[in-house]
């Protein structure tokens, strides 16, 4: 088996591919979620596409279910009696939101101290690029099956990933998934994803009024549809911050210190203002349950006159945590807002979308490898952490194909600001995430640690 060492000098000897495979995808605006960018989509899973066919894959396609966006099938078959491995990641990127907020150009790879800025650069087309990285530091030639896996949608909730598994279940299946799509615990400090929030969100209207009224003609007797809404969305949270909603419970944390002073430097709260919620800090972002305000529709106030409002809308999100099931969940909330509106205000919820929480144990034998290759490439012991984030194809996977070992991993860290201004990504950690995963297909093959 190659040594950690000569496996280092061969990633170095490619890593100037690497990054400009990197700085190529992120040149490509593949936005999932605006459909001007639709051809951008498919532009950047053809570039994916052609770097597999680079890289000596055996087959690659681009396939597209009903409705979906394009997702990269590439395989390096695997030697009898070797695994396969699916690396998993995604191509699509979150909108930019203001670009001129940008300090550079957000579809543009710029380097500046140890960092690499632009959209997707971290979240993901770094994971992306690590899987990359490996196959190219391998030759093409990696010694275990290698299955590509590159969705197209991840950033709008993977809507047609079901579908996709279904019509490829056979072309997908693995023994062990590498998801490239998480967070590390710090910069310098790998981490494993164990368990993961699931999502649910809908819409809420509240209607008082069949038409709208002059407000002082009326102030005073008839509701406005405005305050309905704000005293129903206040029904959601208890005085501390915690979730109110009958039934949509949390649990403890893992045993692991989150500072205040770290959480105020990533999230920039304002001075003086308080921290919602009771328990721990990782109890309150992995393990119980959150609900936000998304969007407010009502009347702008550059349109404001003097007049109720008839009807106002909100959209919800709700963070499931790991115990629930994300479709009860949603279905409490609902009940929640259906029966607390004020003044006997009709209310109407739309339902949207929901995603699974997952609990993805690091046991058995392929995940002690990954751990001991994840510890030799970063030099210190990875973290097991939860997310509060959603990753639905995680519990997809692991419900799809209940026999394998599912490894959540990560290049992102806690000032890569995914789907925010500056997204970036800290060079030092995806020459180790890189190193990691090569050192990890290398293993698998030889069947280390027993």
């Amino acid at each position: 088996m190659p040594t950690t060492e000569a496996l280092a000098a061969a990633l170095d000897q490619v890593m100037p591919r690497v990054r400009q495979d990197l700085a190529e995808l992120v040149a490509i605006p593949s936005v999932s979620a605006d459909p001007a960018h639709a051809d951008d989509v498919r532009r950047s899973a053809e570039k994916v596409a052609e770097l597999a066919r680079e890289l000596g894959a055996a087959d690659v396609s681009v396939v597209t279910e009903d409705g979906g966006q394009p997702a990269v099938i590439a395989h390096w078959p695997a030697a009898a009696g070797a695994p396969t491995v699916c690396l998993y990641a995604h191509h699509d990127v979150q909108p930019t939101g203001d670009a001129t907020r940008w300090s550079s150009e957000p579809f543009a790879a710029t380097e500046r101290g140890e960092r690499v800025f632009g959209r997707g650069a971290a979240d993901d087309k770094g994971g992306l690029s690590v899987h990359l990285a490996a196959l190219r530091a391998l030759g093409g030639r990696p010694p275990v099956g290698v299955t590509l896996f590159v969705e197209g949608e991840e950033e709008i909730g993977s809507p047609t990933l079901s579908q996709t598994l279904t019509a490829h279940a056979e072309a997908i299946a693995a023994d062990v998934f590498v998801i490239a799509d998480s967070a590390n615990w710090d910069v310098g400090a790998p981490a494993f994803t164990t368990t993961l929030r699931g999502l649910a969100d809908c819409v809420v209207e509240v209607a008082t009024l069949d038409h709208a009224l002059h407000s002082g003609q009326y102030g005073g007797v008839v509701p406005d549809a405005l305050t309905a809404l704000s005293r129903l969305l206040a029904t959601l949270h208890d005085e501390h911050g915690s979730v109110a909603v009958e039934g949509l419970t949390g649990t403890d944390g893992p045993d692991l210190e989150y500072p205040e002073e770290r959480l105020r430097a990533e999230t920039g709260i304002l001075d003086g203002v308080r921290w919602t919620g009771t328990g721990s800090v990782v109890s309150r972002l992995w393990t119980q349950p959150a609900i936000s305000v998304l969007a407010i529709d009502a009347t702008p106030v550059a349109q404001a006159s003097n007049t109720l409002v008839p009807s106002a809308r909100a959209k919800l999100s709700l963070r499931v945590p790991p115990h629930l099931d994300a479709v009860d969940a949603l279905e409490r909330l609902v009940a929640h807002l259906e029966t607390h509106a004020p003044w006997g205000a009709r209310v109407e919820v739309t339902r949207g979308s929901t995603g699974q929480p997952s609990t993805v144990p690091l046991t058995g034998r392929h995940a002690e490898a990954a751990r001991r290759a994840f510890a030799d490439a970063w030099g210190v012991e990875p973290v097991e952490v939860g997310q509060g984030g959603s990753i639905p194809m995680v519990a997809e996977f692991a419900h799809r194909f209940p026999d394998a070992t599912v490894l959540v991993s990560a290049v992102v860290d806690p000032d890569s600001r995914m789907h925010g201004i500056d997204e970036s990504m800290h060079l030092g950690d995806f020459g180790r995430a890189c190193l990691a995963e090569l050192l990890l297909l290398t293993r698998l093959a030889e069947g280390q640690p027993a």
